[in-house]
């Protein structure tokens, strides 16, 4: 469980410094909700916000150098927006549970003597458990790889060194190109580090395209989709047998979207190989996956990923109205909405141009992102322009305003 209750980003390309939501930081904004969609022309950053939560996955996942290069980033050089002698940083905000103590996570990457990039510093901080007031305690510190952190599930430093609660162990890491986070989170003793870890393990970034949804699989049912969608078959082998009841409800929202279409079978073939038999009105015989339209693999992969047995905490889905029928998009920004719920389970962030998906959604589940004089992004949410809140309170669709350009 857990969600983002808000980030902060600089000097992440065309992201000089981007806040969304409530930060430890900065406690003006509101909480980020369950369902959290960002808008705005192209070239105003969308697609450098999605892949900001791609790095940070990324560097959990490789280290830091390698995530620099990594889906054709280029490099720190690159990365770092222009003009800025300042690292790049972000700050993360969350909580487990709606009774938890939030935890901050901040990291700030740079380059070391030798021009490689590493993990400059690195901090988790947290309230104490009686503490309702005051600075949070570090009970993970880093710098240049050498710190300390806490055991177990409460303690840890105050800033200034003045206040140590706990138990206290110096750290020094290996490889500064690892996340701190990514070694001592393995170590059953930091199970505060091991938590955070376990929730940036569950992010899915999806990169879902339908040639790769095409590519026939090797039977081997997969529980997850992958972040290109490539397992398809498998995952729907999966839940056709694990989860009969869930399949049942995609097919019938499919078929509300897509009347021809009666049935969908996963079928192993002689060879080994996995399928997918989509039965079609006035057809006597099925078509196979790889001969299914663009919109038809892209729906049946999104309405699997909204009823995954165990959802992954945070989902990250990048225009989704590409290669779909405009009617579909309001119809699935409902459906991902009621998938995410208003608990701790799930949270879904979702870059779009299309005013059909923003209709489905209020003012305060919309971020524009818009360019600056300095020509860098910032992020607004639509509940704080002027007239958007009153309308849609009086019936407006958000989509609507932002079409008829009342805001972004």
């Amino acid at each position: 469980m857990g969600k983002i209750l808000g980030i902060e980003i600089q000097n992440y390309g065309s992201l000089k410094h981007v806040k969304m939501g409530k930060l430890y930081s900065d406690q003006s904004g509101a909480e980020l909700g369950n369902m959290i969609a960002i808008i705005g022309p192209s070239g105003n950053g969308k697609s450098t916000l999605a892949d900001a939560f791609g790095f940070i996955s990324d560097c959990l996942s490789t280290d830091v150098e390698n995530a620099c290069d990594a889906n054709n980033r280029g490099g720190y050089d690159q990365l770092i927006s222009q003009g800025s002698s300042d690292p790049i940083h972000f700050e993360i905000y969350y909580k487990e549970t709606s009774t938890s103590r939030p935890i901050t996570y901040e990291l700030t990457i740079a380059k070391d003597n030798l021009d490689r990039p590493y993990v400059k510093e690195e901090r988790l901080r947290q309230r104490r458990a009686n503490q309702k007031r005051g600075r949070p305690l570090s009970f993970l510190y880093l710098v240049d790889g050498k710190g300390y952190a806490f055991v177990g599930a409460d303690g840890g430093q105050s800033e200034d060194g003045s206040v140590v609660e706990g138990e206290k162990i110096e750290v020094e890491l290996a490889d500064t190109r690892k996340l701190g986070i990514a070694t001592l989170g393995a170590m059953k003793q930091y199970s505060r580090i091991e938590l955070f870890l376990d929730f940036l393990k569950s992010w899915y970034l999806c990169y879902f395209t339908p040639d790769a949804a095409r590519q026939i699989q090797t039977a081997a049912p997969a529980p997850h989709l992958n972040r290109t969608g490539s397992n398809l078959n498998n995952v729907a082998q999966y839940m056709y047998r694990e989860n009969p009841k869930e399949f049942k409800k995609i097919l019938e929202e499919i078929q509300t979207k897509i009347p021809n279409i009666q049935k969908i079978e996963p079928v192993k073939l002689k060879n080994g190989q996995m399928v997918l038999e989509f039965w079609q009105k006035g057809f006597e015989e099925p078509f196979f996956s790889p001969r299914m339209s663009d919109g038809t693999l892209k729906l049946f992969a999104y309405y699997l990923l909204l009823h995954e047995r165990n959802p992954r905490q945070l989902v990250f889905v990048e225009e989704p109205e590409n290669g779909l029928y405009h009617q579909y998009l309001a119809n699935l920004a409902i459906e991902m909405r009621r998938s995410v719920g208003t608990g701790y389970d799930k949270q879904l962030f979702v870059t779009t141009h299309s005013p059909f998906f923003v209709n489905a959604l209020s003012p305060e589940q919309v971020w524009v992102l818009e360019k600056q004089a300095d020509g860098f992004s910032a992020a607004k949410q639509a509940s704080a322009y002027e007239f958007v809140q009153d309308l849609a309170s009086e019936g407006a669709m958000v989509g609507d305003l932002w079409y008829s350009e009342y805001f972004g």
